[in-house]
């Protein structure tokens, strides 16, 4: 759906010993330091999500609670101020964060790409060809099972039987081998997520390539604004219940700025995940796995993730198989928890909103929410607090971000803050927001980077 990644996903790639370079030139990519919501809290309103740090410990305490102490002293200096991809994107300026010094206070900057999927999908079939992969370019039309309830073999069109110890799903919403052979059932998440389709299109260059996504919140949903070197990829997600298809195309096409390169497409979805991934000896990855809404660009990561946990967990094909459930049983609890964390992240983005001038936010105020992410905002709604776990996709930067650019603002900070001399911390911040901002000045605008 959208094309665009997190950071993660470059690391992924490195892993694999592919040249990130050769990726942006072979997929006609950009550079991402974060995403834009527009009109998310109440129509007017924006905020930016970036990647990487937000501010530094200062004394010994995070800089959240140092920036809520000075808040309450009256600084009404924005958060963002102090996180540098933030304020890179806001300036228009870029450098590859691994060009910068160690010691540069941009170094804590992060970045992801915007892409053209299909050319990712060519890239990556040449990369793993090139490598002994072997390619068969026909459809599955039946599944066989064992006695013992495993899948067996595939028969395809062309009248070719493939038999193997273990199988990857591949197969997208249908989940032909995890669902329709395995019977393992989508878990339904569509009472916290309400959007249930998307509209796409593909829109000529405006001449406008900014280092970030957009995302705009819109009558029953979102649109994304997504630039590549060569287009813009567009789409609007939305709420089937509170919008028909023929307005969504309407509500895309009013949107996007530049003439479409083709018309919109659609497509249906549902937000869940499957009960279990791995079931017998399959495991389902990307879409036949589950599926959240592309709005904080977790898609591509959820596969990437799906592939390390196999690689972590991969059976010994050798021997028998009692020590599989085992294995299963901890390849599910750790990809669902990476999947609740996502859904709890962008559930996140609609239950904050204030908007109530539609009867979709009207009713995303109003849904229930897990209450893992209840909790959370509770915890910092008292005083800036977050558990987190270690090894998630999203950081507490990520967390404070966007909970305070929806206007979830602590009514407190740590205590601890009033042992120390906070003129010195103080001081100490607006030092590090003077550095930011001449470091970033010394920086090619984006375009000259781009070469442009």
């Amino acid at each position: 759906m959208g094309e665009s990644i997190v950071p993660p996903v470059i690391e992924f790639v490195r892993n694999l010993g592919i040249n990130e370079q050769d990726i942006i030139q072979s997929t006609q990519a950009s550079y991402k330091l974060g995403i834009q919501f527009r009109d998310w809290l109440t129509k007017g309103d924006s905020y930016f999500h970036p990647f990487g740090s937000l501010g530094r410990r200062l004394d010994g305490h995070e800089f959240i609670q140092c920036w809520l102490k000075a808040r309450s002293e009256g600084d009404t200096t924005p958060l963002m101020d102090y996180a540098p991809a933030a304020v890179m994107a806001k300036n228009q300026r870029y450098a590859l964060p691994f060009d910068l010094p160690p010691d540069s206070p941009l170094a804590g900057a992060n970045h992801a790409l915007h892409l053209d999927a299909s050319l990712l999908h060519q890239y990556l079939c040449r990369f793993a060809e090139e490598r002994s992969v072997k390619r068969i370019n026909a459809h599955v039309v039946h599944v066989n099972v064992a006695e013992n309830g495993s899948i067996e073999s595939v028969e395809l069109n062309n009248r070719q039987t493939v038999r193997g110890d273990f199988f990857i799903d591949c197969s997208g919403f249908r989940g032909m081998l995890i669902g329709e052979t395995l019977n393992s059932p989508i878990q339904s998440w569509g009472h916290y997520l309400p959007c249930d389709r998307v509209v796409t299109a593909q829109v000529e260059h405006s001449g406008k390539i900014p280092p970030y996504s957009i995302s705009t919140a819109k009558e029953s949903g979102w649109t994304w604004r997504i630039p590549l070197q060569n287009r813009i990829s567009s789409g609007y997600v939305f709420s089937s219940d509170h919008c028909s298809d023929n307005q969504a195309i309407n509500v895309l096409l009013d949107s996007v700025e530049g003439k479409p390169m083709h018309e919109p497409g659609m497509i249906s979805f549902r937000a869940g995940v499957r009960q279990q991934l791995w079931k017998k000896n399959c495991i389902a990855i990307g879409l036949a796995g589950g599926f959240l809404e592309p709005l904080e660009s977790a898609a591509i990561y959820l596969v990437t993730r799906g592939v390390q946990r196999m690689l972590e967990l991969f059976p010994n094909l050798e021997r028998d198989e009692q020590d599989w459930p085992g294995l299963a049983t901890e390849y599910n609890t750790r990809m669902r928890m990476d999947y609740e964390e996502i859904r709890d992240f962008t559930i996140l983005h609609y239950c904050t909103t204030t908007r109530a001038d539609t009867e979709f936010w009207r009713l995303c105020q109003s849904n229930p929410v897990p209450d893992s992410l209840a909790g959370r905002i509770e915890l910092f709604k008292a005083r800036g607090e977050l558990r987190i776990a270690d090894d998630g996709l999203f950081k507490k930067s990520n967390w404070q971000a966007v909970l305070t650019g929806m206007g979830v603002i602590p009514r407190s900070y740590h205590p601890f803050i009033d042992l120390v001399d906070f003129n010195g911390i103080s001081q100490a911040m607006q030092a590090h927001r003077a550095q930011i901002n001449d470091a970033i000045q010394a920086l090619p605008t984006y375009r000259k980077f781009l070469g442009e």
